[in-house]
């Protein structure tokens, strides 16, 4: 794992983003790789937001994962700060190679640098082998999720 450097998403990552997201039964309805516009306005508003981090993963110059990590200040908790791991994507011929454990390890330092209490994220229901790869890292099924779409 020592080739593979995580840094900053920047504009020309986007359709390796947008593909790895598109890439399996759930984002295939809800992603539009082709039209790439509303992923780079997007891109704009994280960059500019100093508790956003876009980051993909890249080995041999070829981007091979990507997550979002929010930093969250609050008052719960005794006025705790905590992260939410977002959007986590390994390219398909990464898959079982390590790559998401190095991930969500990174994104959980990235949040101690931070000073988070709390790293927490949310997994699709129907995804029984992403919460077992959770559950391995030392999450905790512990609350129920609710959205509301708009």
């Amino acid at each position: 794992m020592g080739d593979l450097e995580i840094r900053a998403a920047v504009a020309e990552d986007i359709p390796a983003i947008v593909g790895m997201l598109a890439d399996d039964p759930l984002g295939a309805q809800r992603e539009s790789p082709d039209d790439l516009s509303p992923y780079l306005t997007a891109l704009e508003r994280l960059t500019a937001d100093p508790n956003q981090r876009l980051v993909v993963a890249v080995r041999e110059g070829q981007v091979v994962g990507t997550l979002q990590l929010t930093i969250i200040p609050g008052l719960s908790r005794r006025g705790s700060t905590r992260s939410i791991i977002e959007g986590v994507r390994v390219h398909a011929d990464e898959r079982g190679s390590g790559l998401g454990t190095r991930f969500i390890e990174w994104a959980v330092e990235e949040s101690r640098r931070e000073n988070c209490q709390l790293v927490q994220l949310t997994s699709d229901s129907t995804r029984t082998d992403a919460h077992r790869f959770y559950e391995r890292l030392g999450f905790v099924a512990s609350h129920v999720g609710f959205k509301l779409q708009l």
